[in-house]
């Protein structure tokens, strides 16, 4: 299975950003998404790569699924 997740951008220098990744600084290579990407965008990022731009919106509704599945899972832990 394969899993990306939404980041958003604090810079960008070239085809190399900086995203905050659920807290966590990463660095994700742009030259696989082929548009301009600017700081305060949102992405999703596969393996260190921005694979495509999201919505805002989107994005924030991926990461409350994201939590929900987590929290989910810890509850299972539990039982």
């Amino acid at each position: 299975m394969c899993l990306a997740v939404p980041a958003r951008v604090l810079s960008v220098e070239g085809n190399v950003a900086t995203v905050d990744l659920a807290g966590t600084r990463a660095r994700a290579r742009l030259d696989a998404l082929g548009e301009e990407v600017r700081v305060g965008d949102w992405l999703l990022i596969h393996t260190g790569f921005a694979i495509r731009r999201l919505d805002p919106e989107d994005a924030q509704e991926t990461l409350r699924l994201f939590e929900e599945l987590f929290s989910a899972m810890e509850a299972a832990d539990d039982d």
